[in-house]
């Protein structure tokens, strides 16, 4: 189909009309333009649910918006190591937007989880670049799949919520490119998202929203996006350099200040009429592409939608620990539900993903109609962190009275939302306090957990079994409560590592140290990669989950073909039941002379088995999955050598290793100079002809030979001429090595 504008319709608008289309008109919509024909656009909230609001709009959303089915969280859904499940309810969001006349969905956030205290973390997929970039695709694609656009956000490097507007993130280039952008570029190259939208902070002193670099030359120049560039609400400080730099929507924009400081900018020569043409025939491109030739909205089926919401949530939550095989419950089991959570949930984020939720049913009421016999006490308040005795009391002469006890507890919204960086990983004191007292009532004790992102667990050895359910959307109760009862079999793996305290974090201590500045110090060592190679002790590492049946892993072949390697292992349900597995393949790079993580995800499989059966997988490695980030040369360097490749349960988990040869990279040498230690001259086969030629061998030999071994390798080639070497030899030999 032709399309209806191109640079020449673009040109046919007066310079104020075009600067209308890049300025957003009202919080959710673009500019309409009648006299040209040419609608408005609106856009909406959305990652894990429909916000379009129901009456004037307003920018925090504090107005009523439409009833819709508000799905799990990211960080839920993220945990189901799910990619079809991840197309279906970014399909399942796109048939809700189209029946609403919504164009572009704000979402899915794919910032990486660098801190557990970061505010926002529930509405982003994992700490993994490579978990959250083939999630988030899936995502993007089933959303446009319905003929609804997407925004992927926060672009880029928005990991914390204070000062989210001015400060700034200071990362080195490799971090950037292999934890930060890695995502984004995946999603971009992998899906097309209609836009994306950069985020508020600055990278390396230079705001996002004017940032050249980041939004044309790595963006369109590299990775070929050929969508349109939006702002987060709010983010543009300077709306002329931020055209320059690449953003083509400003929303909501300032209303005629905008336009009129573009006109005048157009005027004086400061913004390039080109410019100001590529952003316009942008906009113009998405509103064909989402708008005027949207399909027919039709009305959806919102019980269906609630059905997939509890599937959604079934398929993700964690079972973290279940000794004494304490779950499922039995239907004679008698029960104490204990906390305030259990009654009124916190199922979803708080701030621009909050939804008027269609259906919500509570934990509470899931198992009230059930067959097991229920009893209820509210244990604690939700709105203080102080203790109250006589709702402790309460509970604690339940439990002691049930067979079972499962106690909601988590971290309420006022703790844990967009806009704040939370304090600290801890449940509040009332709940921990109280899960102790309960535990020496009644030593079956299951704790659920409601919460954003990774808590600290000090009570878990109170415990006989603990289920994380995140927020898991607005089927919380039934999806929790079929879990603990066995009727769904708990499938789904942290995406995120538990750690023990705050203490063990990568970003400990310069997390929000400052207001204008975040220093990422830790460099590419986030999440397990730190805790890999710190060997530091987690409570659960990233991966990890556990089900009702056992799983064994055999046969592991890894063979390498042209530029890719193929991964194949078998896998068996060795229990009683049938379950969900996700294999896991991490690579460990062995080759380079660089510092490189203990491991990296690079591949995922969920699969089904019945009890008893077994699949053979084979996953796929491309070149990429070997890469690492060379900041001097600017490019994915693969280096030829020896690579581990282990197919597991978990980041921690021992699973079956195999060490294999890369050889579609390029070969590890250095230049040699006089600063080259004498251990690594010795060492390298390739040198010694040069050696021979120069009369330094003998020498040389002597060295590792003698009783100073070590000492003496450890010495630059230049410290030679000490030993009675000539200058002479050693120049002739750098001209050998090096030819």
């Amino acid at each position: 189909m032709k399309s209806k504008f191109d640079l020449t319709s673009v040109q046919k608008l007066t310079i104020q009309e075009r600067a209308e289309l890049v300025s957003g008109k009202n919080f959710w919509f673009t500019a309409e333009n009648k006299d040209q024909q040419i609608p408005k656009l609106m856009m909406t909230d959305g990652p894990s649910g429909l916000r379009k609001q129901a009456s004037s709009a307003d920018a925090l959303g504090l107005n009523q918006s439409v009833e819709a089915i508000c799905f799990p969280s990211a960080a839920l859904t993220a945990s189901s190591f799910n990619v079809a499940l991840l197309y279906n309810l970014g399909k399942k969001l796109g048939t809700a937007a189209r029946a609403e006349d919504v164009d572009v969905l704000l979402g899915p956030g794919v910032n990486i989880k660098r801190s557990p205290l970061a505010g926002r973390n529930f509405e982003y997929f994992s700490e993994d670049p490579y978990l959250a970039g083939e999630l988030g695709s899936a995502y993007v694609k089933g959303v446009q799949q319905e003929g609804v656009g997407v925004s992927v956000k926060h672009f880029a490097a928005n990991n914390r919520e204070n000062q989210r507007f001015t400060s700034s993130s200071n990362i080195d280039e490799r971090a950037l490119r292999e934890i930060y952008l890695t995502a984004f570029e995946k999603i971009v190259k992998q899906a097309q998202p209609a836009t994306l939208m950069c985020s508020y902070n600055a990278i390396n002193g230079v705001l996002n929203s004017q940032n050249y670099r980041l939004l044309t030359q790595i963006l369109r120049n590299e990775w070929g996006f050929e969508g349109l560039v939006m702002s987060d609400w709010g983010a543009v400080a300077d709306n002329i350099a931020a055209l320059r730099a690449g953003l083509d929507l400003e929303m909501p924009g300032n209303g005629d200040y905008s336009v009129q400081e573009i006109i005048k900018a157009v005027h004086t020569g400061e913004l390039e009429e080109a410019q100001l043409n590529t952003s316009a025939l942008r906009v113009l491109e998405m509103v064909e592409k989402f708008h005027i030739n949207a399909k027919a909205s039709d009305n959806y089926d919102k019980d269906d939608q609630h059905a997939f919401a509890k599937k959604a949530a079934e398929d993700g939550m964690v079972l973290l620990k279940n000794d004494h095989a304490v779950l499922p419950l039995k239907p004679t089991d008698k029960i104490a539900i204990i906390g305030a959570l259990a009654q009124t949930p916190r199922y979803q984020g708080g701030g621009s993903s909050h939804v008027n939720a269609y259906k919500l049913v509570s934990p509470l009421k899931a198992a009230q109609n059930s067959a097991n016999h229920i009893s209820f006490a509210q244990g604690y308040a939700l709105d203080s962190e102080k203790p109250d005795q006589m709702l402790a009391s309460e509970a604690v002469s339940l439990a002691k009275s049930n067979d079972k006890v499962v106690f909601f507890a988590g971290v309420p919204e006022q703790f844990e939302s967009e806009g704040f960086d939370k304090q600290s990983m801890d449940l509040p004191d009332n709940q921990i306090q109280l899960i102790h007292e309960v535990a020496e009532s009644n030593p079956n004790l299951i704790v659920v957990l409601q919460n954003g992102s990774a808590v600290s667990m000090p009570w878990q050895g109170d415990t006989q079994a603990i289920l994380e359910t995140y927020l898991a959307g607005e089927a919380v109760g039934e999806a929790t409560w079929a879990i603990l009862t066995g009727a769904t079999n708990p499938s789904g793996k942290l995406a995120e590592t538990f750690p023990e305290r705050i203490e063990d974090t990568p970003a400990f201590g310069t997390f929000n140290a400052s207001p204008d500045e975040e220093n990422y110090y830790e460099g590419i060592y986030v999440g397990y990669r730190y805790y890999d190679v710190k060997k530091q002790e987690v409570n659960y590492p990233f991966g990890f989950g556990l089900s009702y049946t056992t799983f064994k892993y055999d046969d592991l072949k890894v063979s390498v073909k042209d530029s890719a390697v193929n991964v194949t292992v078998k896998v068996t349900n060795t229990g009683d039941v049938y379950g969900k597995e996700t294999v896991q393949v991490y690579v460990q790079n062995l080759a380079s002379t660089v510092e490189t993580p203990i491991q990296e995800l690079k591949a995922f499989r969920k699969v089904d088995l019945q009890a008893g059966e077994s699949q053979t997988l084979t996953m796929t490695l491309d070149r990429r999955s070997f890469a690492w980030y060379d900041a001097h040369t600017a490019n994915w360097r693969v280096d030829n050598g020896e690579y581990r490749i282990k197919a597991a349960s978990s980041s921690r988990d021992k699973g079956l290793s195999e060490i294999i040869n890369v050889d579609f990279g390029s070969e590890v040498k250095t230049e040699i100079s006089d600063n080259t230690y004498l251990s690594e001259i010795i060492n390298r086969a390739d040198l010694q002809e040069a050696l021979k030629q120069t009369g330094l061998q003998k020498m040389l030999n002597s060295i590792v030979s003698g009783s100073n071994s070590e000492l003496m390798a450890n010495m630059p080639l230049r410290a030679i001429i000490m030993l009675g070497a000539s200058i002479d030899q050693m120049y002739t030999f750098l001209k050998l090595a090096n030819e």
